[in-house]
């Protein structure tokens, strides 16, 4: 459908269906009849194609609203995330604050990480974060990565014996593997 068809209306070419009942010759009928008709058809004919045009604009209005919403979605997806980390951000920038005062006062310093890093978990758990912290599991390479193997005289063969890193999971998709140290047989 051209510009102009949408604001000029229909041409000749796109409305094949006037032009037969323009070129069919008139019936036998009385006098004031046909031409009638033949108005009526015009006018139905009309009125469809306007229906037509307007069904045609309303699903491109739609099209570009929903393409719009999804690059929106795309590109803000995080945003809830990142909202509920910027108080746990606020945290550690309190801390580093109060770690760099002149007061050697450790166990706030160590309160205030602790409750930071408890604020970290509440925001991992309630965008289904779960961390992986393997020690004494047998080992799986779908969840961990082997950094080294080590004989452990008390630990079974091919479990964890050490975590270097704790892995996560992401509504139970790996996030990021745990690096640990395995018993050896």
């Amino acid at each position: 459908m051209s510009e102009e068809e949408l604001t000029n209306g229909p041409s000749a070419e796109t409305q094949p269906e006037l032009l037969e009942v323009e070129a069919k010759p008139a019936e036998e009928a009385p006098a004031g009849e046909p031409d009638k008709a033949l108005l009526e058809a015009r006018q139905q004919a009309s009125e469809n194609w306007d229906r037509f045009v307007r069904a045609q604009a309303e699903m491109e209005n739609l099209r570009r609203r929903v393409e719009k919403d999804l690059q929106n979605a795309h590109k803000y997806a995080l945003e809830k995330f990142a909202k509920e980390l910027l108080p746990v951000m606020d945290s550690l920038e309190l801390g580093i604050a109060a770690s760099s005062a002149d007061t050697p006062d450790v166990a706030k310093l160590r309160e205030g990480a602790e409750l930071t890093l408890k604020q970290f978990q509440n925001v991992f758990e309630k965008f289904g974060i779960v961390a992986l912290d393997p020690v004494g599991e047998k080992f799986n390479p779908d969840q961990h990565q082997a950094m080294a193997m080590e004989s452990a005289g008390a630990a079974e063969p091919n479990t964890v014996v050490k975590v270097f890193q704790k892995g996560y999971l992401l509504n139970d998709r790996l996030l990021r593997p745990a690096l640990v140290v395995v018993a050896q047989a």
